[in-house]
């Protein structure tokens, strides 16, 4: 009777596994015709297991056709990417993708096999969610979850739709829409309220959001575990609505302020028996809406420090976090971004740390190092303590736009950790980037250590870029690579790009708060890089990679030529000069628009699809309109008009510099010309007050802008080479 019972179930399990595996396939075919539609009918995908636990995967040829094999569907894309890439020298970005495939593909003499070293390969952070995803679509998710399993992402953070979980809790628990409008922020802020930053900035939120991004979710995360990815769900950390108090008047909560200029929000403490009631509220509804893979995400204290460091308090704090997920979920894992052990140091010492993660069983919590190309912690740390741990790289804040990157430390840097005797119980790598869509050699590189457990020779690596980006290799390009190696993506003395002051709310100083100008390099040596990629035209030119780099060194460029101009026109200023004053401020201007212009060349640098995609959310005008302001806001002010974050999230994008920047500044000339005419010092605190309240109506006035490129990149660019370089060379001789 038992062996006919133990034989039924081994059955059971067999046939279970068998239709996951059809299922994981059907995903892998359906990937590789979204991908290169006129050659999927030559790849056959099949399944194998993992090896010690880890993904694996193989590429053979067969009977004239590839077959990509892998332990799941994750694995497989992995497989077609490394094919892609090593094979037919194809490459897909998000900032220029080549295709071209040979007509014939090329065969494999040897069968290739690749596994992994890294069992979780983590994706995205809060705040991507934000500063690049707020308006997107599942056509433009669709293409992202192609491209994280392309890279061998099979761990993504996933809390779209998060709002409308919580909107069911609290309806549930007799909250009205009236309590809850206060609670919600609008789209674009979702990140920090979330994070319990703030609450109601942005909004009110509409329903037909919730319902939507509901919706959304549900077919995001259908289509990541079809693919094999585990998906991060959202866990309570005590953010509750302000209205709280009135409905539980007995509740211990606590008013915290994360930054001035957004009003408290309310943390309810974890003693009090109602945060384990909702915790446990919160995961239940969630996973009847959306299922589980049983990790989450929680962070207690983003940007907010506890009340008291004493480590009997936060180690009781933890254990009550994690005892609300594991009440709701016995299988529930704890994933900790590590960003509080970077930001706020001071506070978070070896006690406090150590307290906070001990509280928790080891294989219940799963750090992320969130930012380890800047600074390990987990070597501070004694690699969490004995936590589980992943190897992050963070690189951009607030979706700037610069060229800039830790080049040498992330094509070292992992492998380094993983051949560590110090590294603990390392278990992935990961991309934890405040946004995407730039840079895309920091990620591409970032992602090749998936399936390597040796160092990467990185001028070999860069030089299969090149090629596989371009179409060719030559020696003005490789030479380009080189110079951008040792200037820009040489970031070892800065934590993040610099921008341009131009970005910056106009000053006579060389900053502003978020502005930071200071460069890695001497902005003369970048200068030869933008030479060579015009002179590489006639050879690359046709080239979708070539064409958005040639845009963004000739962009760079120009943008570090902004600081010089500007202290032409300082010391003119300074020095009772009005002509050269009026001659450098309109050199200035110019300049902004010239920028303009290159930058409408791609879509990539435009503010119109960030405004139409955010237009295209609303159901009805007050909507439209509503999420027009959250995209201009986050952009510019980041708040109110007297926000103190204004510009940490500012974009060099085309439409942006002529209707904003521009006349920003060009008040501000008006206003020194008069001073200069009168004899008299320029005010600059009157100026500030009255530009704020122009800044405010900017963002909330309404207008259409471009969509679609003009599509001349090679001429503008030449164009401004032939106006610029020599000016610029000289500025720089000086």
């Amino acid at each position: 009777m038992s062996k006919l019972f133990n034989q039924s179930i081994v059955l059971l399990l067999l046939a279970v596994n068998f239709a996951y595996s059809q299922a994981d396939l059907a995903a892998s075919k359906a990937l590789i015709k979204r991908i290169i539609p006129q050659k999927a009918q030559y790849f056959e995908v099949a399944n194998i297991p993992q090896e010690n636990g880890k993904d694996v995967f193989e590429i053979e040829s067969k009977n004239g056709k590839i077959i990509l094999k892998g332990s799941s569907g994750v694995s497989i894309a992995s497989a077609l990417n490394h094919y892609l890439n090593e094979y037919c020298h194809c490459q897909i970005t998000w900032n220029g993708t080549n295709l071209q495939l040979p007509k014939t593909l090329p065969l494999l003499k040897t069968k290739v096999h690749k596994n992994t070293s890294f069992e979780y390969r983590y994706y995205l952070n809060y705040c991507t969610f934000n500063y690049s995803m707020s308006w997107w679509d599942w056509k433009r998710w669709e293409k992202e979850i192609d491209w994280m399993a392309l890279h061998g992402i099979n761990m993504p953070l996933a809390i779209t739709g998060e709002e409308y979980t919580w909107y069911e809790v609290y309806k549930e628990m007799g909250f009205s829409d009236k309590d809850l409008a206060s609670f919600f922020s609008g789209p674009a802020y979702f990140s920090w309220f979330w994070m319990g930053n703030l609450d109601g900035w942005g909004g009110p939120l509409p329903l037909s959001w919730m319902k939507s991004h509901k919706d959304l979710q549900t077919k995001i995360l259908a289509r990541q575990r079809a693919l094999g990815m585990t998906p991060v769900l959202p866990a309570f950390t005590g953010h509750v609505p302000s209205a709280f108090k009135e409905h539980f008047p007995k509740a211990k909560l606590k008013a915290t302020n994360w930054t001035n200029g957004f009003a408290d929000t309310y943390i309810l403490d974890s003693e009090d028996p109602l945060f384990a009631e909702i915790g446990k509220k919160f995961l239940q509804k969630q996973t009847q809406l959306f299922g589980t893979n049983h990790f989450y995400s929680a962070d207690t204290f983003n940007e907010n420090e506890p009340p008291t460091d004493d480590p009997a308090f936060l180690s009781k704090l933890s254990a009550r976090v994690y005892e609300g997920m594991k009440q709701a979920d016995p299988k529930a894992v704890w994933v900790m971004q590590g960003w509080l052990f970077y930001s706020d140091r001071k506070f978070w010492k070896e006690p406090q740390i150590k307290a906070l993660l001990d509280a928790v069983p080891n294989d219940k919590m799963l750090l992320l190092d969130l930012a380890t190309e800047i600074e390990p912690v987990w070597k501070r740390t004694q690699a969490y303590y004995g936590k589980p741990w992943i190897w992050n790289m963070l690189h951009n804040f607030g979706g700037n736009v610069n060229l800039f990157g830790r080049i040498e430390g992330v094509a070292n840097g992992p492998i380094q950790a993983l051949n560590s005797p110090n590294k603990g119980d390392l278990k992935g790598i990961g991309l934890t980037m405040e946004a995407i869509e730039q840079n895309p050699v920091l990620y591409e590189l970032t992602m090749r250590h998936v399936w390597e457990n040796t160092p990467l020779d990185l001028d070999k690596w860069l030089d299969t870029y090149i090629l596989n980006r371009y179409g060719k290799l030559t020696p003005k390009t490789q030479e380009v690579w080189q110079i951008l190696k040792k200037t820009a993506y040489n970031g070892k003395d800065i934590r993040d790009g610099a921008e341009s002051i131009i970005t910056g709310r106009p000053t006579f100083d060389s900053t502003t708060i978020w502005t930071r100008t200071r460069l890695n390099y001497l902005p003369k040596d970048l200068l030869p890089a933008w030479k060579l990629m015009v002179e590489s035209i006639g050879d690359c030119g046709k080239s979708d990679g070539f064409q958005y780099d040639l845009i963004d060194i000739n962009r760079q460029v120009l943008a570090n030529y902004a600081l010089p101009l500007q202290k032409k026109w300082v010391t003119a200023y300074r020095q009772k000069d009005l002509a050269n004053f009026k001659k450098y401020s309109q050199e200035y201007i110019e300049l902004i628009e010239d920028l303009d212009q290159l930058l409408a060349t791609r879509k990539d640098f435009m503010l119109g699809p960030w405004i139409a995609s955010a237009r295209e959310q609303g159901t009805n005008p007050a909507e439209k309109a509503l999420y027009e302001q959250n995209a201009r806001d986050l952009i510019t002010l980041w708040g109110d008009a007297n926000s103190p974050l204004h510009e940490y999230a500012n974009r060099q994008w085309s439409g942006l510099l002529n209707d904003f920047y521009k006349p920003r500044w060009q008040q501000f000339f008006n206003k020194v010309t008069l001073a200069l005419e009168k004899g008299e010092k320029m005010d600059t605190e009157a100026f500030e007050k009255e530009i704020r309240q122009w800044e405010w109506k900017w963002v909330t006035s309404q207008k259409n802008f471009p969509t679609q490129s003009i599509n001349q990149v090679n001429a503008v660019t030449q164009s401004l080479y032939k106006k610029y370089y020599t000016k610029i060379e000289a500025a720089y001789a000086q």
